[in-house]
């Protein structure tokens, strides 16, 4: 129901990323504070990559974190789409354990993209996204 015009969902495609990552924060079990300054769209492809990223790191707070409350931030440095997602939750999150997280630090890897997780054991859980910036 949320897809339309190829894989974007239409908030996305119609709004961009503050509208559409205000929306997938609405489905996370926490409350999520969204905060996206961003001076202009990045190319569809980017801004995709990120939607689906945000997206499913919500989803990891909803069934791992144990969170009560997580934000999402999301701005552009030079030539990078920087995102990052921080919850308070128990922490633990490894990207080298052939999690989901290794799934999306390959997909962003794909595009020139890098993934950090800091994510030490009693929380909280930072995690960071570099995206090319490609107008």
């Amino acid at each position: 129901r949320d897809l339309a015009r190829g894989i974007h969902p239409a908030v996305l495609t119609d709004r961009g990323l503050d509208a559409a990552l205000s929306s997938v924060a609405t489905r996370c079990t926490v409350p999520v504070a969204v905060d996206v300054d961003l001076p202009a769209r990045p190319a569809p492809a980017i801004e995709g990559i990120a939607y689906f990223t945000v997206s499913e790191l919500l989803q990891n707070i909803s069934k791992h974190a144990r969170a009560t409350r997580a934000t999402v931030d999301v701005w552009r440095v030079e030539n990078r789409l920087m995102l990052q997602v921080v919850d308070n939750g128990v922490g633990g999150a490894d990207a080298s354990a052939g999690s989901g997280l290794a799934g999306l630090a390959e997909r962003l890897d794909a595009v020139d993209g890098i993934l950090v997780v800091d994510s030490p054991a009693g929380g909280p859980t930072r995690i960071t996204a570099e995206l090319p910036w490609r107008g």
